[in-house]
């Protein structure tokens, strides 16, 4: 999925994005130098177009940009660090 305007809602400590009228969520911790990558939700009717991956980009470029440490929590965000090892 292309275009989707993610924001970084620093209140809630989540990135976050409306799709569809629903929202999509990355939700982190961050503690010194390190960022808690905690979990990632998608309404099940938007799952499978890519805004999980979205989210886990944004985040990761998050953390790069700030020079933070990256523990992911969710199983899903430490398989794509795996996949996309260059971020």
């Amino acid at each position: 999925m292309t275009d989707l305007k993610i924001e970084n809602n620093l209140d809630a400590t989540r990135f976050e994005v409306l799709v569809n009228g629903k929202l999509a969520q990355l939700d982190y911790r961050v503690e010194q130098d390190t960022i808690f990558l905690l979990y990632v939700e998608v309404p099940a009717a938007e799952e499978g177009q890519g805004i999980a991956g979205s989210l886990a980009k944004t985040a990761l470029e998050f953390a790069r940009e700030r020079g933070l440490k990256v523990v992911p929590q969710c199983p899903f965000i430490a398989a794509y660090m795996r996949k996309h090892a260059a971020l």
